[in-house]
């Protein structure tokens, strides 16, 4: 397993946000985690970056304990996380917001790495001196991602990239999410859309209030009765 979870919990002062999350994610694999809204899922994610502190439990990363690890450590060994909301650098132009994800890499490998964004992600050489954030929200989400992907992850981390977009642009972004698995990367998916995350997943953890409360095989709970009743609208 690349990642592995075990009892972990986190907190916000005195409310508990996370109440003992189990999981594991094998290399290569995409994972999708589904909920409703305040399940826990940004946080989760905000745990495993380092963004959030862990209070309880364990996090091992290609069997190592990164569970008080500082977030820029993680990044270096291969963890990156796409945050809920874009959160690009409006002011910076594409390529600067591009050029700060790739802060562990060394000069030669940034204009590579630049070029093969550019080619994943036509949009944004044609936009690369544009301010970050005039850009449109789908073309945000594909500068978040490809900004993510310039420090090379073996470990994708995305909260919710179809949030706030045209069903269109969401094709295409989930469409990519698709193709970094098939690339070799491995990919944890948050995404409230959850039909859309379990059709591409391998896996799937189901979150409710701060616990994983069911998992198994993405087209498994896609077919669950309380899965569909849940999330699925069925």
């Amino acid at each position: 397993m690349l990642l592995e979870v075990q009892g972990l919990t986190s907190h916000y002062g005195r409310i508990q946000a996370l109440k003992g999350v189990d999981l594991a994610i094998a290399e290569g694999e995409l994972v999708a985690l589904v909920g409703a809204n305040g399940a826990g899922k940004t946080t989760l994610l905000r745990t495993l970056s380092g963004v959030q502190p862990a209070t309880g439990g364990s996090i091992a990363y290609a069997g190592c304990d990164i569970t008080r690890l500082v977030p820029h450590r993680r990044v270096r060994l291969g963890i990156a996380q796409v945050p809920e909301g874009r959160q690009v650098f409006g002011p910076m132009s594409v390529e600067d917001n591009l050029r700060l994800g790739a802060f562990t890499g060394s000069r030669q490998t940034v204009e590579a790495d630049l070029e093969a964004q550019y080619t994943r992600f036509p949009i944004l050489k044609e936009r690369r001196a544009q301010a970050a954030g005039t850009l449109s929200g789908g073309q945000q989400q594909m500068l978040a991602i490809a900004r993510a992907l310039m420090a090379r992850p073996k470990l994708l981390l995305l909260d919710e990239p179809s949030m706030g977009l045209a069903p269109l642009i969401t094709q295409q972004i989930l469409a990519a999410v698709r193709s970094f698995r098939d690339d070799g990367m491995t990919v944890f998916l948050v995404e409230q859309n959850a039909f859309a995350a379990l059709t591409i997943a391998d896996r799937g953890y189901v979150m409710e209030t701060g616990r994983i409360v069911l998992h198994g095989p993405a087209r498994d709970l896609l077919a669950d009765d309380d899965v569909k009743r849940a999330y699925l609208g069925v």
